[in-house]
Formats: structure tokens, sequence, C-alpha cells
């Protein structure tokens, strides 16, 4: 089906879908807001569709004039000057909505839990994980998202083996998703005397909050163990068992919280994080058998697989995925030019999946 089939069938839907809403039951409240939700979500390619089709019919006149003005300069004149602003605007709108027609990512929308672990390098490895943890954590705060820290496991000098937080607000996974990964760091530890640049690893994963409606969780499934908080939360915590770990028996997925301020806020929080690990795989799952070419796109979210590399010394950040380094690793470790990384992998992989998907 061509592009131009495709828009004119959009718009005879559309334009269907307006006609069945101005004469529907209203006693079917269900199926009204289903028929009022498909409206909405069509109202914005539509528009799109409706300017691309004048500006189109624009073009052609334009053009026609050109030819029939040939006597008239002043006339001729004001028709090529349409005619070359709308060549320069019509392959931007035609590419604005393949995109809007690109298959959405149905957890765009949904929070995050953000999992962040110590990798190879020892006590570097936990000081460079604490150090990405407080990226998202100001990132976070730049986007005007909510950051509750759910579970930290620290080293004793600064670093943390693991930690995991929820992140909540307007399209988080959208925006994070593609932060799954091995992240490297190239710099001088402090303790090193010598002066010597170590490399070093942690581990982000990001997870879509997974909703109860989204995976069910039988109870029976689940062993409960109570214990002391050893990481951060103040004295009551660690002065009672508020600790909670939570294991699902059919999957041996393990969760643990402590940095709540009592156990029925751990476990809460924990069971938050165990569905969000069973949805994801599931996700997965369903992502591999349906995509043969995942790997060519920058998002497969696999948490082995070397992403970015922080390089202290050169002052450079490295994605690897994009081929892309910029010259702002202080800006980028203060969250505050992460935006230009992201946009770049989100462009890349919306181009990815334009060649792949606008001719099928």
């Amino acid at each position: 089906m061509s592009l131009k089939e495709k828009l004119d069938k959009i718009l005879t839907h559309y334009s269907k879908l307006s006609e069945q809403l101005s004469t529907y039951d209203m006693s079917d409240t269900k199926g009204f807001a289903t028929l009022s939700k498909e409206y909405s979500s069509l109202g914005e390619v539509a528009a799109a569709v409706k300017e691309y089709n004048h500006k189109l019919k624009q073009f052609h006149d334009a053009k026609n004039m050109m030819e029939d003005a040939k006597n008239d300069k002043d006339l001729r004149n004001l028709a090529e000057m349409e005619y070359h602003e709308l060549k320069e605007d019509l392959p931007i709108i035609e590419n604005n909505i393949k995109l809007m027609l690109l298959p959405k990512d149905k957890d765009d929308d949904k929070n995050a839990i953000l999992e962040v672990r110590a990798g190879t390098g020892g006590e570097e490895a936990g000081l460079f994980a604490a150090s990405l943890l407080r990226l998202y954590q100001r990132y976070a705060a730049i986007k005007g998202w909510k950051f509750e820290l759910l579970n930290s496991q620290n080293t004793g000098i600064g670093g943390i083996k693991e930690a995991s937080a929820n992140i909540t607000g307007n399209g988080v996974f959208a925006r994070l998703k593609y932060e799954s990964g091995v992240h490297r760091v190239q710099r001088v530890p402090e303790t090193e005397s010598g002066g010597r640049v170590h490399t070093s690893a942690a581990t982000i994963a990001v997870l879509p909050e997974a909703e109860t409606v989204d995976i069910v969780i039988e109870q029976k499934d689940l062993k409960f163990d109570v214990f002391r908080a050893s990481g951060a939360g103040g004295q009551h915590v660690n002065t009672t068992d508020s600790a909670v770990r939570v294991t699902h028996i059919p999957t041996g997925v393990v969760v643990e919280c402590q940095d709540g301020r009592s156990q029925h806020k751990n476990k809460e929080q924990a069971l938050k994080v165990l569905r969000s690990r069973i949805y994801e795989a599931e996700r997965r799952k369903k992502d591999a058998e349906r995509s043969e070419d995942r790997k060519a796109q920058v998002g497969s979210g696999d948490r082995s697989e070397r992403i970015r590399t922080y390089n202290f010394p050169q002052g450079r950040v490295s994605d690897h995925r994009i081929n892309l380094t910029l010259y702002k690793i202080n800006q980028i470790m203060e969250g505050e030019a992460l935006d230009e990384i992201i946009d770049a992998l989100t462009a890349h992989d919306q181009a990815e999946k334009l060649s792949k998907n606008i001719d099928k």
C-alpha cells in the first residue's frame, strides 16, 4: 500500500468515526468511550494529513501557475517563491506523518523502575554506580519527575553495590528505555596514587512499571522474608525488622526493599518491582518473537550490552550504538545534557523503524 493510499484510508476512517459518534447511542457508555478514544488518537495524524493534502494541492497549483504565467514576470516570481517553499515543507510534513504512523510502544507512557548495579572494577565500579544513580536522580528533577529510592546496598566508601528507584511522571519509560545496558567509565580513581586511568563498569536496567492489570501474581507463588535493614534509611529502619525480601517461586525472581520507613511500605514497593521484572521478561520474550530486526534498532535493552563509555580524562561520553560522542561529560553527569543523547537515540530508532515499516 502506498503512502497516499494509507493517508486516504486514515481520513476515510476518521470521517466515519466522526459520523458514528454523532449518532451513537449514549446509553452504551463503554462503547462510546472506546469509540471516542480511537477518534481522539487519530486526531493529530488526521490534522497532519489534511495539512499535507492542502499544501500538496498548493504545490501543484504553484507549479501550474509557473507554466501559465510565462509572460507575467511578477506572477511567475510569486509562483516560483511559493513552489520552492512548499517543496521544502512537504518532505518535512510527510516525514512527521510517517513517524506518527509508526507502531507505538504501549509502555512508553508508563512510569519506570530503575536498577543500578556495580559491575567489574571493584570499589571504583561502586563509586561509578553511585554517580549514575545520582545522574538519573538529577535528570528526573530536571524533567519534573518524582524519584523514589526503593532499595540500596552501599559499599561504605560512598559507592553502591546495587540500588533501585521508582521514577514517576509523564513519559518516563519512553525517555529512559534506551539507558538499559552496560555503562563503562574510564577515569583515575581517588584511591589511585600513581595517576593511572582505570576502567570499570556498572549496569543499568530500566523496566516499565507494571500495573496489577498488566500481570497477575498469585499469592501462593510468593514467599516473604523480613529482616533488619542495613542500608540508609535512618535509625528507626535500622533497629526494626522492616526490610522485606519477596521471592516469586515459579520464576525464582527475588526482590529486596529496605529504604521505606515501614515493613508495609517495603512490601508494597518490593511487589511493584517484582511485577515489573516479570512483566519485562514477558515483554522481551514477545519482542524477540515478533521482531527479527530488533538487533538493528538501538533499544534492545539487553543489560549485558555495552552501550556507553564515560571518559573523564578526555571529558567525553560516547554512545556506541549510534557512534555519538559529546564532549560534555560534566553536564551529562549532572543530567543537564542527557537529553542530547536520548534525543539522538530516539531519532535513530525512529529512522530504523521508518526504513523497515513504512512500506509494509
